[in-house]
């Protein structure tokens, strides 16, 4: 399938694809808005800078509609400007919140800040592990029958998003179950860790056109 000609069956997968893209959208939209604000009354760090990721993953999700859009026309179309354009402010975007995260954990551990609480972080992340799940078989699903391996590398990068609610989870439900007062900064360096990596594939995708640097072309 070379051509801008897609059968009914096919434009009804693709239109899956869209949607798919717009709940991502959607989504993170309310799990940033919630995250952060519980992050900051509870005075969480992790929750909060996952809360700023789910920001910067709709900027990503906004490439992807446009993905979708541009492979529906025509598979063998490269990505375009627009697509390339918000692979390097999501890219800035992952890099500053990385170094962001990494001093704030360096400074309420210097400065002793611990949570009043990590319960909404284990809450929104359990829901976030679940929800990104479901997009993940959804996302392959419709990849396979599309054939198509932008999609399915894009399900496979989704799981990084896995990665981060499972840190966020962890380092939550330690503090909340033991108390233990690094607990919180330590998530928060797990995150960093995954923003930088998320930054350097988006700038990855942007120069080499490839679909995901995280999996397989």
């Amino acid at each position: 399938m070379t051509t801008s000609t897609v059968s009914l069956t096919e434009a009804r997968y693709y239109q899956w694809a869209l949607y798919f893209a717009l709940f991502t959208i959607a989504y993170n939209l309310t799990e940033g808005i919630v995250a952060t604000a519980f992050g900051y009354s509870d005075e969480t760090l992790a929750l909060f800078g996952f809360g700023v990721d789910s920001f910067i993953e709709m900027i990503s999700g906004a490439g992807i509609f446009v993905m979708v859009l541009r492979i529906r026309a025509n598979t063998a179309s490269e990505r375009s400007s627009f697509e390339k354009t918000a692979l390097h402010i999501t890219g800035y975007s992952f890099y500053a919140l990385a170094g962001g995260l990494v001093v704030s954990a360096l400074y309420t551990t210097y400065a002793g800040i611990r949570p009043t609480t990590t319960f909404w972080g284990v809450v929104i992340s359990s829901i976030s592990i679940l929800v990104m799940l479901g997009l993940i078989y959804g996302k392959v699903y419709v990849g396979k029958k599309l054939n198509s391996a932008a999609i399915l590398a894009d399900a496979n990068c989704t799981k990084v998003c896995i990665y981060m609610s499972v840190v966020l989870l962890a380092s939550s439900g330690i503090y909340e179950l033991t108390g233990f007062a690094y607990a919180d900064a330590l998530g928060t360096a797990g995150l960093a860790w995954f923003s930088f990596k998320e930054g350097r594939e988006c700038f990855e995708k942007a120069r080499h056109n490839t679909h995901c640097g995280c999996g397989h072309d």
